[in-house]
Formats: structure tokens, C-alpha cells, sequence
């Protein structure tokens, strides 16, 4: 399935509004790359405060839909299966550069490509595009962990 809508992208991430940054999944090659859309909306919570008549989305969520789509790539390679039970964390970013604003009415395609996992940690180079410009680049670690249970 190279292609995923809203509703199979709900099904692999546990992310939800205002913190889904993921609308749709072009192109998947578990194991090596995906790309995947967020449409930037200007009704967006965070474009109220940031900023105010000039409203750009804030880099850490750029950066946030860049993991969100890693992690997408990261499940597909596992074989597709969600385990309610696994987490999924930023280990770290690295390199992240910003080269141009995303505002209100962008569609903001993040493409991700696996370039290591090892013990439980994954590392993807990352690309944010706009009709083609890049936005931000960047180099995200990724590592899973079970659910710690809590008592009631």
C-alpha cells in the first residue's frame, strides 16, 4: 500500500489534533523511504500566537511531522502491524536547518529516507518541500520503547 489517507494514517500513529502532523502518505518503500503530506491549514491553533498577522508554523513542528512520517516508515518496515504496547521517541535532531517559511494554505511534503537502524534506533535523513522549495532539512533518531504501566 504506497498510499495511505487520513484514516490508515490514524490506524499507525497515536498522534491526534492539534499534534497530528500528517494528512496523507504519497509513497512508501518500507525499509527505504516515504513521503508524506500535511496540509497546512490556516486555521491552525498555534498560527494565533505565532505570529500574529504573520503567521509561519513553528520549525519544532516541522520537525514534528518529519518524525510523525519517520515513524510511518519505521511501522511499514516492522511489517505493518501497530503494537499498542510501543512507543515511538525522538532520540534526537540533528543538522536541522530551516531555509524558508511555511504559512497558511502550503502543502508541506515530508519525505523521510532510513539511513540506519541499529539496537532499536533509527536514523532518517529528512526533507520538507513546498511546490518544490525546500523548507527545513534535517537528520532525526527515532527509538521505540513499551509502554511503562501505571497503576490505578
Amino acid at each position: 500500500m504506497a498510499d495511505m489517507d487520513i484514516y490508515d494514517v490514524l490506524k499507525k500513529l497515536p498522534q491526534r489534533y492539534p499534534l497530528l502532523l500528517v494528512d496523507r502518505i504519497l509513497e512508501c518503500e518500507p525499509g527505504k523511504r516515504i513521503l508524506a503530506l500535511k496540509n497546512v491549514s490556516a486555521n491552525e491553533p498555534y498560527f494565533q500566537g505565532h505570529f500574529p498577522g504573520r503567521p509561519i508554523m513553528p520549525g519544532v513542528l516541522i520537525l514534528e511531522s518529519m518524525a510523525q512520517a519517520a515513524c510511518v516508515l519505521a511501522i511499514r518496515t516492522l511489517g505493518d502491524e501497530v503494537d499498542p504496547n510501543i512507543v515511538y521517541y525522538y532520540a534526537g535532531v540533528d543538522n536541522a536547518r530551516f531555509k524558508r517559511p511555511v504559512v497558511p494554505g502550503d502543502r508541506l511534503e515530508v519525505e523521510a529516507a532510513l539511513v540506519a537502524r541499529k539496537r532499536g534506533l533509527w536514523k532518517f535523513a529528512c526533507t520538507a518541500r513546498v511546490d518544490g522549495h525546500v523548507t527545513t532539512e534535517a537528520e532525526v533518531l527515532c527509538t521505540s520503547r513499551p509502554l511503562e504501566k501505571t497503576g490505578a
